[in-house]
């Protein structure tokens, strides 16, 4: 075998480990050095080759930017069990209430808001399903809609920042995490506006899939409502100014007066305060965190490693050089590249943890889009747009999973009069998928839903330029003078010295 032909070899490899099931990290690092060793055997690079393994691996490992990711893991999971979100969605909810679809307005609100201060799917999804679920059964709301709106309003918080996707998209691209919070928010708002569209055209269509909450089911009107929206909603943009704005991540905010990983710091200190200020901040509750914490970090630790494996095997095979060829020689230029790479994104999704993509697949594409000349501020949000569907992909998306165990839960306390059916979970959750699709294709064919929050670089117009020169003659007139000037100083300074 020619070591040209052994590149696509090993990217099937991946593929098929990858579907066995076994943990990714392991996989991809007992792949990688299987691989090395047929590398060495053929003479394709020697053997020190890999003795550079350990360094790249440490220095990975020293990284500071992801040091980030435990501090914004260890926010989101004190802010899942602080209260804010049952405050946030009674208040929004009783707001909301009479409009048609008021509930789902309300879900996909706080949703929002959630996503830009927790980063976290799973207890979103899980926290607003608890709380909204009965609600929305008993006042008549559409089963397949009511599941649908909490599932794309959990994964919202991929997209939206502080989301833990931009921080490893940043790292794998080279880019600021600040510019690619900035850039994010555009799809950010872009989106939560498709979501609420759609609930609007539902409640004109379908009436009845989305009907207004009762007047008696509302107990509070008034200054006494709004007190209750603005206690939730002030302490949550306070702390996403602090922690974004610091950083760099808002639009408008041009430098930057804190690391990511100090910003992370912050925003602990920021989540504990919030718990406090709703009474629930425990021992019980941050032991809780940093489990979670040390879970999720000890994971992409791993996937970190093996991936690095993989892809210094890959890469010593001119695996880099394979994918480029390959995707530079698609037709249609950038779009071409970016409608193919999506599309596979899209399908890996169904498999992979975003994690996963992240650290195998970006390291192989983010040369060639900068090769073809496409921004990578704006490739990265652009993947990170398509890879929130992941967790929407019927059957497999996690988002699903944990709807269908939360919703067994409410069955079995009562709280919901029947079983909520997978057929409904996964039907309703089709039309959102959708509109993530939809997304996607807007953020490929109009950048500037991504570069408009971004800071505008200076041009130079080279044909603008002028340079003013003097005539050679006019030059050396002027040295002439010049040193003449300085020689008759120096004669009229030495006899002053000789007459004292």
């Amino acid at each position: 075998m020619q070591m040209e032909n052994f590149a696509p070899v090993m990217f099937a490899g991946l593929v098929i480990v990858m579907l066995i099931g076994f943990p990714v990290a392991f996989s991809l690092a007992a792949l990688g050095l299987f691989c090395g060793f047929i590398a060495i055997e053929m003479s394709w690079f020697p053997v020190s080759y890999m003795s550079n393994l350990p360094l790249n691996i440490f220095g990975i490992l020293s990284n500071d930017l992801l040091l980030a990711i435990p501090f914004f893991t260890f926010m989101g999971a004190i802010l899942e069990k602080c209260g804010l979100a049952e405050d946030m969605l009674d208040s929004m909810g009783q707001l909301f209430g009479p409009v048609r679809g008021g509930l789902g307005y309300s879900v996909i609100l706080v949703g929002f808001i959630l996503g830009a201060i927790t980063g976290t799917v799973a207890g979103q999804v899980i926290a607003m399903a608890m709380i909204s679920l009965p609600v929305m059964i008993r006042y008549g709301y559409n089963m397949r809609y009511a599941t649908g709106v909490l599932a794309a309003s959990g994964t919202i918080t991929q997209l939206v920042p502080p989301s833990l996707v931009l921080v490893v998209l940043a790292d794998q691209l080279g880019r600021s995490v600040g510019d690619m919070y900035k850039g994010a928010w555009g799809p950010s708002i872009l989106q939560i506006m498709i979501f609420a569209l759609y609930t609007f055209a539902l409640g004109l269509i379908k009436p009845h899939h989305v009907p207004g909450v009762p007047k008696e089911a509302r107990t509070l009107s008034g200054w006494a409502l709004w007190g209750k929206c603005l206690r939730g909603i002030i302490p949550s943009a306070i702390l996403i100014f602090a922690v974004l704005g610091s950083m760099g991540g808002l639009p408008g905010i041009d430098k930057a007066i804190a690391t990511p990983t100090e910003a992370g710091a912050m925003g602990c200190v920021g989540a504990l305060i919030l718990a406090a200020m709703h009474k629930r901040l425990s021992v019980p509750l941050i032991w809780d965190a940093m489990v979670a914490t040390m879970r999720l970090t000890a994971m992409v630790a791993f996937i970190l490693i093996g991936a690095r494996v993989f892809s210094q095997v890959f890469q010593g095979v001119d695996g880099a050089l394979w994918v480029e060829h390959l995707l530079t020689g698609l037709p249609g230029g950038q779009i071409g590249f970016l409608i193919v790479v999506n599309i596979f994104v899209f399908f890996l999704a169904f498999f992979l943890d975003f994690f996963e993509i992240a650290f195998i697949i970006i390291p192989m594409l983010a040369p060639v889009a900068e090769k073809l000349g496409i921004d990578l501020i704006w490739f990265g949000v652009l993947l990170c747009v398509n890879m929130q569907t992941s967790f929407m992909h019927p059957p497999f998306g996690f988002a699903l999973f944990y709807l269908r165990g939360i919703s067994d839960t409410l069955f079995k306390e009562k709280r919901i009069p029947k079983p909520v059916l997978s057929k409904d979970i996964y039907l309703g959750s089709i039309p959102w998928v959708v509109m993530q699709l939809l997304l996607v294709a807007i953020v490929i064919f109009v950048p500037e839903t991504v570069t408009m929050f971004l800071d505008k670089e200076a041009v130079i117009d080279l044909d603008s330029v002028q340079i003013e020169l003097q005539p050679d003659d006019q030059v050396e007139s002027d040295s002439a003078d010049a040193a003449n000037k300085s020689l008759e100083d120096q004669i009229k300074g030495t006899n002053e010295a000789d007459k004292k």
